[in-house]
């Protein structure tokens, strides 16, 4: 891990993170390159590469998240930004799901090291999920989900009555928002102005697109 690059992230979004959270980041990168040699979790292992695309774009939602919060991360892969999350918020109840099982086992052994009780790493399919804990969650994200439509209507029946959704997209996020504002509307959720940044080292533009259930 680059801990200087990860120090200047933490101080441009006013986070703060104690030595204790900076070195539980490590620990991840450190346990994701030891497994990703007799499992394929990720296809970025530079360590620059890492600290940016792993842990600082999932550190973009950290400032979103209110105490307290019921979150869950959906197509959660081996745990970003869920396990970013649930270091970063202690104060927050951080679920993840996905259909990979090596990938929740990933998540699990992490749980397992840094002690993370607020951390729900869950084997299966969304619309299960959805089917058994309807309008559990204050907040329901996912990170490059193959489409924004798609991912509001997996998300829709697990939000809360006052929730949100936040899609971490593309440089396009805020565009294909306004393409599909129709299909957002329907499902019961309104548009709020999205949050554009640009990863260091030039390593791409994103934004998050965020919808809150309309009253």
């Amino acid at each position: 891990m680059n801990r200087e690059l990860l120090t200047k992230a933490v101080a441009e979004l006013n986070l703060e993170l104690a030595e204790q959270q900076v070195g539980a980041c490590e620990l991840v990168l450190q346990e994701l390159l030891r497994w990703n040699k007799k499992i394929n979790l990720t296809a970025i292992t530079s360590r620059d590469e890492m600290t940016i695309k792993h842990l600082i774009d999932s550190l973009h939602l950290v400032p979103e998240l209110r105490s307290g919060d019921r979150v869950l991360d959906i197509g959660s892969g081996a745990g970003f930004p869920a396990l970013v999350l649930a270091i970063a918020r202690p104060d927050c109840l951080v679920s993840s799901i996905d259909a990979v099982g090596k990938k929740i086992s990933f998540q699990k052994h992490i749980c397992r090291l840094l002690k993370l009780a607020n951390l729900e790493p869950l084997h299966g399919r969304v619309e299960q999920l959805a089917a058994d804990r309807p309008g559990t969650f204050s907040l329901v994200t996912s990170r490059a989900f193959s489409s924004l439509a798609l991912f509001v209507e997996l998300a829709a029946p697990l939000v809360s009555a006052t929730g949100r959704l936040i899609s971490m997209r593309g440089v396009d996020g805020e565009k294909e928002a306004k393409q599909q504002q129709g299909q957002i509307e329907s499902a019961g959720f309104g548009l709020e102005p999205p949050i554009a940044y640009r990863l260091p080292h030039k390593m791409g533009e994103r934004s998050l697109v965020i919808m809150r259930k309309a009253r």
